[in-house]
């Protein structure tokens, strides 16, 4: 068999939950993973940006995903020299794990020809992750509304939305799992059936671009952030700081400890400065979102990384 000699994939990077939306809502950002792969004699990956991250390559996450398709598919995943941009950061919650993820399906479906459905993709996806607010987004690209079962996932594609989200990014790592030891066990009636309403009316005040409306649902979750909210002190701050500079709403953005606030693009800079002035510590940045999914380009001859 033939494997392409190079090509790149470049993977966008998520927001999850949006507030109401735990585990199922998930928006494509303007970060981006970049990886360049060159058809070689042993598997390598040299992270470009974090050049002193190196983990073993059965415990990288782009690789054993790929290897897991493969298995799948009873045939032998080719070697790679992979070079990987980030701009995505690590246990932040801007969905690193399942830009990766993604990433390891395409490598194993372009590499080894499978010509995976977007539906097949999305299930290996998901499967991997655990949940698909995340790696939904990262694959499709766009506003994802997703539900998952144990035998399947369902997902719906919507536009992105035309507004802002400025991004308050700390200098410290939070862990899914420390993240999600801090949520109950379980929720009464009430308050499952107002955290699903709620997420509904978000969903519907985004695409009618209602800000002020998804704001105010974005602070009305009912499922995870008034449990996490204690993991990250800032956000009662962010959230003051936002509506005085004419902000919607902020939420946390997956499990955290980013958080993200909804703003028009004529209010976004003037947040993002405020936010600045009181976190010199943090990156504050604007972050928009993107209509585009998961892409795979084959490098020409003269696009080869070889040649350059």
């Amino acid at each position: 068999m033939t494997y392409p000699a190079a090509f790149q994939i470049k993977v966008p990077g998520s927001t999850a939950n949006l507030g109401p939306g735990f585990d199922s809502i998930g928006m494509a950002v303007n970060r981006f993973l970049t990886l360049n792969a060159v058809h070689s004699d042993k598997w390598a990956f040299t992270y470009l940006d974090q050049p002193d991250f190196c983990p073993p390559i059965e415990e990288n996450l782009i690789y054993q995903t790929a290897k897991q398709v493969a298995d799948a598919h009873q045939t032998e995943l080719p070697c790679y020299s992979v070079d990987v941009r980030s701009a995505i950061p690590l246990a932040r919650g801007l969905g690193s794990s399942g830009a990766a993820i993604v990433a390891g399906i395409e490598l194993a479906d372009y590499a080894l020809g499978l010509q995976l459905g977007e539906d097949e993709k999305a299930w290996l996806a998901c499967k991997a992750e655990g949940h698909p607010d995340n790696v939904t987004p990262s694959l499709y690209g766009g506003l994802v509304v997703s539900s998952q079962s144990t035998e399947e996932v369902n997902s719906v594609r919507l536009p992105a939305p035309d507004f802002d989200f400025v991004t308050v990014i700390p200098n410290y790592n939070l862990k899914t799992s420390e993240a999600r030891s801090v949520l109950p066990t379980s929720l009464s009636f009430r308050s499952a059936i107002e955290g699903s309403s709620v997420a509904n009316v978000l969903i519907c005040a985004l695409l009618s671009h209602n800000g002020e409306l998804a704001g105010k649902m974005m602070e009305s979750d009912r499922f995870h952030q008034p449990f996490r909210k204690a993991l990250i002190p800032e956000m009662p701050q962010i959230i003051r700081i936002t509506h005085e500079s004419g902000g919607y709403g902020t939420f946390l953005s997956g499990a955290g400890p980013t958080v993200m606030s909804l703003a028009s693009r004529s209010k976004s800079a003037l947040i993002r400065e405020r936010l600045a002035d009181a976190f010199p510590d943090y990156e504050c940045v604007v972050l928009s979102p993107v209509s585009e999914g998961v892409r795979v380009t084959l490098f020409t001859h003269e696009q080869h990384p070889a040649n350059h």
